[in-house]
């Protein structure tokens, strides 16, 4: 089945900008680093994530990600929209379980290529601070708090809804309430004795 194609979306800068967040540009500057990745990540492992041990990784002529651009915008579009694998592979003509696989071994190796190129995400504020060249202290004014909006006040009605299609319902979260194990002996006898028999006609 045919799928979405970098020649497809290459003639469409604005679209291939929404698709991965790059210019097309920039997606030809992380193409090489990606690549190199990619073939140094296929020689030590399979397609499915086992260590290779038999012939060497080739791209057959029915693969569904041929060339290196179609690699690389697989998974920036992954990355961009975090569809699921169903979508991702029917976007790129192959089924759940190879895009699954697909994604597997593209995201390691992209991760690769950008430590290369010197662009990974910094993990830590340290290294932050080293790949600005600041001090932390200097490097955390640039990191922004998320801020927490206060949770709106609602007046609580004194009086119970006369209206019945509005169930009672307590919050979200977990019950307080204890859990019945249905399937303890005791139970079990319970519904037995409780339970009308099939005969009654109650």
């Amino acid at each position: 089945m045919a799928g979405v194609r970098f020649p497809d979306l290459q003639s469409r800068p604005t679209e291939f900008l929404d698709f991965t967040s790059l210019t097309l540009d920039e997606f030809q500057q992380l193409v090489p680093p990606f690549e190199a990745a990619f073939h140094a990540h296929m020689a030590a492992w399979c397609l499915a994530g086992k260590p290779r041990t038999a012939r060497r990784f080739t791209v057959y002529e029915h693969c569904p990600l041929r060339t290196p651009e179609d690699r690389l915008l697989f998974i920036l579009v992954y990355l961009k929209t975090y569809s699921l694998q169903v979508v991702q592979g029917r976007l790129f003509g192959m089924g759940q379980s190879k895009a699954n696989q697909w994604i597997h071994a593209l995201l390691p190796v992209l991760l690769a290529a950008l430590r290369t190129l010197g662009d990974a995400p910094a993990r830590s504020l340290t290294a932050l601070a080293q790949r600005l060249g600041v001090s932390e202290a200097d490097a955390a004014t640039v990191l922004t708090p998320l801020e927490e909006e206060p949770a709106p006040v609602v007046a609580v009605p004194t009086a119970a809804p006369a209206s019945p299609l509005l169930p009672m319902t307590g919050r979200n979260g977990a019950s307080s309430a204890p859990k019945t194990l249905r399937n303890r002996r005791h139970v079990i006898a319970a519904r037995k004795r409780t339970t009308p028999s099939k005969t009654s006609c109650s």
